[in-house]
């Protein structure tokens, strides 16, 4: 009942100002491709499965944000790049370093791996 009675431009309104209650900037209400969603879930299990499964191997925390967070590097013409660290599961939370990195390229769909770039030692 009370949208309602707003104006789309008053709900708008109150919608940026609760964002900048909670600390939120514009470019967070923004939609974000669903090819990068997908770029970047099919990067992480790719990395999963070329790294022993989830039994031996976990990615970087920003791999499980949407679209891959700080781990997409790069967006162009190319498609998704994305570079990321690894290890064993649990290494982010206990502190310890990563005995991986991964850096992958998935086309612009998001739905195929273009190109390994690297998978090997942290550099």
């Amino acid at each position: 009942m009370l949208r309602s009675v707003l104006s789309r431009p008053t709900r708008l309104a109150s919608l940026l100002l609760a964002a900048a209650g909670l600390g939120l900037a514009w470019p967070a209400l923004a939609e974000m491709s669903v090819s990068q969603v997908r770029a970047a879930n099919l990067a992480r299990m790719q990395a999963e499965r070329i790294n022993g499964g989830l039994s031996r191997y976990f990615t970087a925390n920003c791999m499980h944000q949407k679209g891959g967070g700080a781990c997409m590097v790069k967006s162009d013409g190319q498609g998704y790049h994305f570079d990321f660290l690894g290890g064993p599961p649990g290494w982010e939370v206990n502190g310890q370093r990563a005995t991986v990195q991964t850096r992958i390229l998935i086309n612009p769909a998001g739905t195929q791996v273009v190109k390994l770039e690297y998978n090997g030692a942290p550099r």
